[in-house]
């Protein structure tokens, strides 16, 4: 026999594991599928915790200012800690070029409710202690974003899911859809079938099948980074710190670290020839080139004890933002590709797919909305700035 739901949600990790939580907050009857044996085992465990609503898209802004929402509330409502630690992200700047990209989206950000500015090189110095001088124009700071456990925030969704009644299957693959006509109706797995009114899509790197099986094209196609972390060294960094430099040994877009709230120092680096695909094998190359950033920038750290590193994937859209918004076929709410930003962006999709689905409508402005829409242009040349 079929069992009925009034949603089911496929993936239990960054964006999949909050919409099934919020869902059932409003008192539906939610099933969350998915294929690992827990909640965020898949690329939310590789996340590196960062939360900033510092992008240069609105509805990315809008978004992640309602995750941060989330994130810094939720001791307050909870009663128990994500290990949030504010101090917010710093972009240094040492050219041209760059100080004209950041300044010139500063309008817009703050149009869209961002607490930012652009700060001298003094104040940089102050946020960053030890950041190399030489060259030094100033940078982006953004006070209210910050990083949380992405372990602690999987857990404490779970856990308040489970308790507004929420159920989970784990160990258990999606494999098909249920249709009558051309609406989605529910799922089929490889242990049985469900029913539902609706179903929320949020795979991660494995959208596009889902879109194959349904006969829609979802342009999400993965690729791989990689990322570590140190022993803990006394609290020293308070915001997290991206450079928007591309290193001189060419295999680097930018990079970006901090501190988490156990002292570790975390850190990563956008390839600059991507590595399309699911392989999540650590690169022999990948510590050569990060200490070297990470020293050129901040010369104190050549005394950190590296612990180890990691990769995963970052489900990529052709112009860098995400698709959250129906799907060509009905009953299907689409939550995919978030571009390396899932865990970030995570709670505030939730929150915008949980509107979608109970009252029928985005919780986003329709400007904001529009950035996500799954008809757009992906190809205009249009993309977000800070991704």
């Amino acid at each position: 026999m079929t069992k009925t739901y009034d949603v089911i949600v496929i993936g239990g990790g960054s964006v999949g594991n909050p919409t099934a939580c919020f869902l059932a907050q409003e008192g539906l009857k939610v099933l969350c599928l998915e294929r690992r044996p827990a909640v965020g085992q898949g690329d939310h465990k590789a996340a590196i915790g960062g939360v900033r609503a510092t992008h240069s898209d609105p509805g990315k802004i809008t978004t992640c200012l309602e995750s941060l929402k989330i994130f810094t509330t939720w001791e307050e409502k909870y009663g128990y800690s994500l290990d949030w630690k504010p101090g917010g992200y710093c972009f240094p700047v040492y050219d041209e070029e760059r100080e004209t990209t950041l300044k010139s989206i500063l309008p817009t950000q703050k149009e869209f409710g961002l607490n930012i500015d652009w700060v001298g090189p003094d104040k940089v110095k102050e946020l960053v202690p030890g950041i190399r001088e030489e060259g030094l124009r100033g940078g982006t700071y953004s006070p209210e974003d910050g990083q949380i456990s992405p372990l602690r925030a999987s857990v404490g969704m779970y856990r308040e899911a489970v308790r507004s009644g929420a159920e989970y299957r784990f160990n258990e693959r999606v494999t098909g859809y249920l249709q009558k006509g051309d609406r989605v109706i529910g799922v089929k797995t490889d242990k049985g079938e469900y029913s539902a009114d609706k179903v929320v899509l949020a795979a991660g790197a494995d959208a596009a099948e889902h879109g194959d099986w349904l006969g829609f094209d979802l342009p999400v196609v993965p690729d791989s980074h990689e990322a570590g972390i140190t022993a803990p060294v006394e609290q020293f960094l308070a915001p997290l710190v991206v450079d928007l430099r591309p290193g001189p040994e060419g295999k680097t877009s930018n990079f970006y670290f901090g501190q988490e709230a156990h002292g570790q120092i975390i850190f990563c680096y956008t390839p600059a020839k991507l590595f399309p695909g699911t392989n999540r094998e650590p690169l022999s190359e990948f510590l050569p080139i990060i200490c070297n950033r990470l020293v050129s920038l901040v010369p104190r750290f050549a005394n950190l004890l590296i612990r180890r590193t990691w990769r995963g994937c970052y489900p990529m859209t052709p112009d860098g933002v995400p698709i959250i918004d129906w799907a060509p076929v009905e009953g299907l709410v689409l939550a995919v590709g978030m571009c390396g930003q899932g865990f970030m962006m995570g709670p505030g999709v939730a929150r915008n797919v949980t509107s979608m689905v109970v009252k029928g409508e985005p919780f986003l402005s329709e400007e904001a909305q529009a950035c996500f829409r799954y008809d757009r242009d992906f190809y205009s040349g249009k993309k977000e700035a800070l991704k």
